[in-house]
């Protein structure tokens, strides 16, 4: 996300220029498609970019997908980069625990915006854009229902804390645990 160039709205891909709704609630459709066990990678492609830009693509639906996916919805993994003394990345330990669902805390997600920026997101349906979405999500207050959430599903026990601390906490995990969790 840039401040200085405004949002998206049409781009060019394979010398076709293509109109694309990057409303939140849009990309949220898609993101709902790729979780359907029924259907083949290319049909929910296909789908995703029948929600984003139409029926109309001149383009390979795979290579049109890839560069709609990359460019304008994946959201960076922003864990950041340690380094050893001499200045060589280090090897990553383990893969970061997944922190928001976006279907799963939908209720969070609204109650947050509400109480942080008093946002409906249901009034801003077709308006608010997957960028600004991204960017208010992120930027959510510690004290929002939503962070706190992620606050405990993302705890570790450390040393210090009290025994009865650390079980409200695992019990507080097992409350707020999304799926993948659950089956570890």
């Amino acid at each position: 996300m840039r401040l200085n160039t405004p949002l998206v709205t049409s781009f060019v891909f394979d010398g076709h220029e293509y109109e694309i709704d990057l409303a939140f609630d849009n990309v949220l459709s898609v993101f709902s498609v790729f979780d359907e066990i029924d259907l083949r990678d290319y049909e929910k492609a296909d789908i995703a970019l029948a929600l984003l830009i139409g029926v109309e693509y001149k383009s390979n639906t795979n290579d049109l997908w890839n560069f709609v996916y990359g460019t304008f919805i994946h959201v960076e993994d922003k864990r950041s980069i340690e380094y050893d003394r001499q200045g060589n990345p280090m090897p990553i330990q383990k893969e970061p625990k997944k922190s928001i669902d976006f279907e799963k805390d939908a209720e969070y997600i609204y109650a947050s915006f509400r109480q942080a920026y008093n946002i409906n997101l249901y009034q801003e349906q077709g308006k608010l854009s997957w960028a600004e979405f991204k960017a208010l999500l992120s930027g959510l207050p510690s004290d929002t229902v939503m962070q706190r959430v992620i606050q405990i599903r993302l705890w570790e026990p450390s040393k210090g804390e009290s025994s009865e601390y650390k079980q409200a906490m695992k019990e507080l995990q097992k409350t707020y645990a999304l799926e993948e969790l659950e089956e570890e």
